[in-house]
């Protein structure tokens, strides 16, 4: 599993441009949550060659109300979720009565917390520390995350307190065993189809969302092939006596399908596909995971019900249509069966191996087929192909102006080679490589003297090649003329008599 790092604080101490610095990426993953307007954002962060979660949160001022509470119930779910968090404080701003509330509040948590302090350019850093080590909250670090200074001393210090990332059956180095994670949203019935997959109840099973309270490996075996079920679900904790809050948990959603090769989708067929279904599919395609669609509840709805659910899956899963669908009841078993099937296909298609030639034939049928479009008057010419990866399949594709080739055209290529390899079951990587021009970037080193000489040859041997063409045009000409002079003459009619 990969470790979590949460980054927690008042408003505007630099929180997001931290994240930013450590993620490397202006897509980080956001979360949507029902009825919170303020949303924990995602990234992932790879430091000496490990890599772990980081959580951006809304700041903590002490004295949250109204939509305020909501970014703060947040920003302590993240600490939650959390195996390490850096409390970042205001260097420039000093030390508020707002750092000494949520440092207090950290110190409960029970959490392993470092002390950030940011924007020290131009500060003293020793009247700083004097200033913020009375949060006793142990050593600090000094960075400025707009410029990237600290950042290596911090990041070094982090490593050695987050926890070494687990090995097990789950390990990459297990290759036999097939890693199937099943995630949802909370009460779709993931619990439930796991024991019906198994046969036993292994998994709490409760109609109460968030019953599993943590992410559960379990290893069987079936018809002689090796398998390990991931169950994830959401936490259902109650914050207050007569409030709860439901804690979609991200960060197992995320290290699960981490640990998969295959993730099975449950969604429930009474409720529809939700905003939340459709980011967990985001997240899947996001890891190149082989996936397979499973529509709990199936039982019990109407046909004109069942014909809406389709419709729906038509228009809003229009972007996964590789993946296999499958309506099931986990609670009565039907259609369970061919889950692990589908599972087997999906996983054997996402580890393919395809030849190079294989590969390039199938390039030259797809252009046979449906040539590449004309840019500038010049085709693009696609080469060869050959395979650069799998889980998921990744294909290289070479050629010249590929980086001008449109996405209709992309689209199709990777339809041809689906249908082609039978790789249903998991997404398809394309990669385009444009030739090198040897000539691009040289400089002409010629004088214009040379120059000069070199276009009046040039024209020299148009001029040769011009004379040679009417020379010969001039002979053959005159040599047809003299044929038909030399030709005899049909006697006339009158002669003749």
């Amino acid at each position: 599993m990969k470790p979590v790092i949460a980054l927690v604080g008042r408003p505007n101490v630099g929180k997001s441009t931290l994240f930013n610095q450590l993620t490397r990426s202006r897509d980080a993953l956001v979360a949507d949550f029902a009825g919170l307007t303020r949303d924990r954002q995602y990234g992932t962060a790879r430091i000496e060659g490990r890599e772990f979660i980081v959580i951006d949160t809304g700041g903590l001022s002490g004295e949250e109300a109204g939509i305020d509470v909501l970014m703060q119930r947040q920003a302590w779910l993240a600490v939650d979720e959390a195996d390490l968090v850096f409390f970042i404080v205001d260097a420039r701003a000093g030390l508020s009565a707002a750092d000494e509330m949520v440092a207090e509040q950290l110190r409960r948590q029970g959490k392993p917390v470092m002390l950030v302090i940011n924007k020290i350019d131009g500060v003293d850093e020793s009247q700083v520390l004097g200033e913020f080590s009375s949060l006793g909250l142990g050593e600090a670090s000094f960075i400025a995350a707009s410029h990237g200074r600290g950042l290596h001393g911090l990041m070094a210090r982090a490593m050695a307190k987050l926890p070494k990332t687990e090995e097990g059956e789950h390990s990459d180095d297990d290759r036999d065993r097939i890693r199937i994670a099943v995630v949802g949203r909370p009460n779709v019935g993931k619990s439930t189809l796991i024991n019906r997959l198994l046969g036993e109840e292994r998994v709490l099973a409760f109609d109460q969302p968030g019953t599993t309270r943590d992410s559960i490996f379990i290893p069987f075996e079936r018809d002689a092939q090796k398998y390990t079920l991931i169950d994830t679900a959401g936490v259902r904790r109650r914050a207050r006596v007569n409030e709860t809050i439901e804690k979609f948990s991200v960060v197992k959603t995320l290290q699960a399908v981490d640990a998969a090769n295959v993730v099975i989708l449950v969604l429930d067929a009474h409720e529809g596909i939700t905003e939340q279904d459709q980011h967990l599919l985001g997240f899947v395609i996001e890891r190149g995971r082989a996936l397979i669609v499973a529509i709990n509840k199936w039982d019990g709805m109407t046909p004109n019900e069942r014909e809406r659910v389709k419709q729906q899956m038509d228009y809003k899963l229009e972007f996964v249509r590789f993946a296999e669908t499958h309506f099931i009841s986990a609670l009565h078993g039907t259609g369970v069966g061919l889950l692990m099937e589908a599972a087997v296909k999906a996983h054997r298609a996402a580890m393919s191996n395809i030849s190079t030639p294989a590969l390039t034939r199938e390039l030259e049928v797809a252009i046979f087929r449906h040539p590449p479009p004309m840019i500038h008057g010049r085709r693009i010419k696609l080469r060869y192909a050959h395979q650069g990866g799998s889980n998921p399949p990744v294909i290289v594709i070479h050629g010249k102006q590929t980086d001008r080739l449109p996405g209709s055209y992309k689209r199709y290529l990777e339809n041809h080679f689906r249908e082609a390899f039978q790789l249903y079951g998991t997404p398809i990587r394309l990669e385009f490589r444009t030739d090198e021009n040897p000539y691009e970037g040289k400089r002409d080193k010629l004088t214009p003297l040379q120059r000069y000489k070199a276009r009046k040859k040039e024209k020299d041997k148009e001029r040769i090649k011009r004379h040679a063409k009417s020379v010969v045009s001039r002979s053959s000409a005159s040599k047809a003329s003299t044929s038909k002079a030399r030709s005899p003459r049909k006697p006339s009619s009158s002669s003749r008599r």
